[in-house]
């Protein structure tokens, strides 16, 4: 190719490519007809000069969502592409995410359990209102506590109640109580009793998985003593329903989970769905745990957990 139709050819590419130039005003500027403009950048990009790369993050996800079902025997990944690793933007996503999933599989006299938290939240505030029939929505663990703290349980009820058409469930406990014989005497309650079965007998859990740090939710609330801190601080990797496991996903201490009110994380393996919602970096932890206990079945979380998740043994 000859000099002066080269820099001919990197003007038009250099125009239309960096300066967003139209081919009309490239063959203003260069004095050439617009056929012309069309066959100069046409050699850019048969000659190399112009190379396009497509970086396509959909399909990025899909293979992350591959490998995540395989590594984790799970039934379905959701990875969710977030522009950055920050609280808010990934809890809108994952919201987001999680709330046009469940739109998509529940369905007339379907049964669906719900737990309290932030995560949690945003999915309450993305749901859209669906047209389903005698779709009962259950609480699945206490939410009450003496701190001011708000956990968004009555929030996050009446939110699914709105989208699925439903007279939610609430169970108005705390989540974890001093004494075995409190929670004893309280699910010796017939009123109890009755949402606490309808939370076994749901088909349809979903929850998230909770860090071990002392700024987190649960551990505003109230609810643990000194010891119980100090046991949860060495051995637990997370938390689902207020109840505590290790790394490998099993409950770390039987006594505080004797006093812990709510569906017990047996009853999640039983699900159709049980769906975890959760990321980022002080949650890896909790999610690997959970997965590895087998607790959930459905994954939804955002692209940099999921890599960190893969790499882990």
């Amino acid at each position: 190719m000859k000099n002066e139709k080269l820099k001919k050819v990197i003007e038009a590419a250099r125009l239309y490519y960096m300066l967003d130039y139209n081919q009309n005003q490239i063959a203003k500027t260069l004095g050439v007809s617009r056929p012309t403009v069309s066959r100069l950048l046409q050699t850019a990009k048969s000659e190399g000069i112009v190379q396009i790369t497509i970086v396509d993050k959909t399909e990025d996800d899909e293979t992350l969502s591959k490998e995540l079902e395989q590594k984790f025997n799970l039934k379905k990944a959701i990875v969710v592409s977030i522009p950055q690793y920050e609280d808010h933007y990934l809890k809108n996503h994952l919201g987001e995410k999680a709330a046009g999933f469940l739109a998509e599989i529940v369905k007339d006299g379907d049964a669906l359990g719900v737990t309290w938290g932030t995560t949690l939240y945003h999915v309450a505030v993305e749901l859209k209102r669906t047209y389903v029939k005698d779709v009962k929505v259950v609480q699945l663990k206490g939410g009450s506590s003496h701190s001011e703290t708000n956990t968004y349980a009555s929030e996050i009820l009446y939110l699914f109640g709105k989208a699925f058409n439903s007279s939610p469930l609430n169970l108005p406990l705390p989540a974890i109580v001093d004494h075995v014989v409190v929670k004893q005497a309280m699910e010796a309650d017939r009123h109890i009793r009755k949402i606490l079965d309808a939370g076994k007998q749901t088909n349809i859990a979903i929850f998230t998985c909770g860090p071990i740090k002392s700024e987190s939710l649960l551990f505003q609330l109230g609810y643990f003593t000194e010891e119980d801190w100090q046991m949860i601080s060495t051995k637990a990797a997370g938390d689902i329903c207020s109840r505590f496991f290790d790394k490998e996903g099993k409950i770390c201490n039987p006594s505080l989970n004797e006093r812990t009110l709510g569906i017990e994380l047996e009853e999640l393996k039983k699900k159709e769905y049980s769906i975890l919602v959760a990321g980022g970096p002080q949650k890896v932890n909790a999610i690997h745990g959970a997965l590895k206990g087998d607790y959930a079945n459905v994954l939804i979380t955002d692209q940099f957990t999921a890599r960190v998740l893969l790499e882990r043994d």
